[in-house]
C-alpha cells in the first residue's frame, strides 16, 4: 500500500470531529434493524459509525481498516456509547480475528 494513500485517511481521520458524522449509514440502519443480532465484520471501517451503531443493537462487531486515526476515534465514539468492538488496523490480509 502507498504511504500516501495511508497518509491521506490518517491525515483526515485526525481531524476534528467526524468525517462522515456520527450516525450510522442510511440503509445500514434500515437492514440492521430487521436482522437478529449476530456476528458482523466492518472492513474499511474508518470513524467507526456504522460499527458502533451494530454493538448498541447488540451485535458481536469486528472492523478494520487502514488508518490509525480512524481506529482512535471508532474506539473513543464506541466508549462514549457504551459498548466494545473488536477493532484491528491493517489490510484484510494482514488483520486477524478470532473464529469461533
Amino acid at each position: 500500500m502507498k504511504d500516501s494513500w495511508l497518509n491521506k485517511w490518517n491525515q483526515r481521520f485526525a481531524k476534528e470531529g467526524y468525517t462522515y458524522g456520527k450516525d450510522p449509514n442510511v440503509y445500514l440502519r434500515e437492514q440492521l434493524t430487521t436482522l437478529p443480532p449476530g456476528k458482523i465484520l466492518f472492513p474499511a471501517e474508518g470513524e467507526g459509525r456504522n460499527a458502533v451503531f451494530a454493538a448498541k443493537l447488540g451485535w458481536e462487531v469486528s472492523a478494520f481498516d487502514i488508518s490509525v486515526e480512524g481506529k482512535k476515534k471508532a474506539l473513543k465514539l464506541a466508549e462514549a456509547e457504551g459498548v466494545t468492538i473488536d477493532y484491528q488496523v491493517g489490510t484484510l490480509d494482514a488483520v486477524s480475528f478470532k473464529r469461533s
